[in-house]
């Protein structure tokens, strides 16, 4: 069997650009010739051990790519609207980071109008999880205001711009002036600097004016969460996607049933690819309108080469990236 190559975590937890088996479609696959591969912070998270990829997925990492069909399965050719040649972006359980990969003809989505392969490589993941965490979990309405942390990171690039697009308010979280100064291109209504704002007191100072908050995005979690809680409108909806500030708080639970707080916590990853299929499906429908007009877009920080994943990732661990790093392939 033909050898590709793949970015592979060594037991050191290296880096390492070696040699994987070419991957076979099903009849339901594509194989995709990768060009571009989106990185995550759910990467970083896999190659520490912590996060393996859904049964039936590579084990090497990479959640999100653009690339070009090369073969199709029997039944992607009857069923899907790709042919062969197309480029396409894809979302994964695992295994962007090589030079190909299988996925199920209804992972795939088509290159927005005005976007190339490097900004179509950072599409699947972040905008399926925004559309997730906004529009499933989160009920999002215009009108209403979102609290979206980390402002400065590759989901936040896309969760602003998406909420403003369909007519929200947004907050949102940095942690230095320069920072704030750095994703004025987002347009957040607010942004907090969490370096010399208290956040609860913030969002308190909101509520006293008439927007608190219904929606709050949170991939941080920690201590700030709890005091923060109370100052959510009834029916606020706090979405704990992540905790990289730390896995426990204090929660005044009265506050939750008076209020009719729901807090829900949730993962793209974890989904059925069915779940996922219609994500897709849906950004396509609803939220492709809003690229091709230029009110969402990716906003790409650094592109390297994928023999330099160990520095795409330590931008992101150093928390250096304002948006989303690629990997060429």
């Amino acid at each position: 069997m033909r050898a590709v190559k793949a970015i592979l975590v060594a037991e050191n937890k290296d880096l390492l650009w070696a040699e994987v088996p070419m991957p076979k479609p099903k009849p339901d696959e594509v194989l995709l010739k990768i060009h571009y591969a989106g990185v995550n912070r759910a990467d970083l998270m896999q190659r520490a051990g912590t996060y393996p990829p859904p049964p039936g997925w590579p084990q090497w990492m990479g959640l999100e790519v653009s690339g070009e069909i090369v073969e199709m399965g029997s039944e992607s050719v009857l069923r899907s609207p790709y042919k062969k040649g197309d480029l396409v972006c894809a979302l994964l359980g695992g295994g962007g980071y090589a030079e190909y990969v299988a996925v199920k003809y209804d992972l795939l989505m088509p290159i927005p109008e005005n976007c190339s392969l490097e900004e179509a490589a950072a599409i699947p993941e972040a905008f399926a999880t925004a559309y997730l965490n906004l529009f499933m979990e989160g009920k999002a309405r215009s009108g209403e205001t979102l609290l979206m942390h980390a402002g400065a990171s590759g989901l936040a690039s896309v969760v602003i711009p998406m909420a403003k697009a369909f007519g929200l308010r947004v907050i949102t979280t940095v942690l230095s002036k320069k920072i704030a100064e750095s994703i004025s291109h987002l347009n957040a209504d607010r942004v907090v600097d969490t370096s010399t704002e208290e956040m609860a007191e913030v969002l308190k100072e909101e509520q006293e004016r008439g927007q608190g908050v219904d929606i709050a995005i949170d991939c941080l979690g920690g201590e700030m969460m709890g005091p923060c809680l109370p100052y959510l409108n009834y029916g606020g909806r706090w979405i704990m996607i992540a905790t990289l500030a730390g896995d426990h708080t204090q929660i005044d639970l009265r506050n939750i049933y008076v209020k009719n707080i729901r807090i829900i916590g949730t993962t793209l990853r974890s989904r059925p690819d069915k779940v996922k299929a219609q994500i897709l499906a849906n950004i396509v429908k609803e939220v492709y309108p809003k690229i091709e007009a230029g009110l969402v877009r990716p906003t790409i920080y650094k592109v390297l080469p994928i023999i330099e994943a160990e520095t795409a990732h330590r931008l992101l661990q150093e928390g250096k990236n304002v948006g989303k790093v690629v990997l060429k392939v």
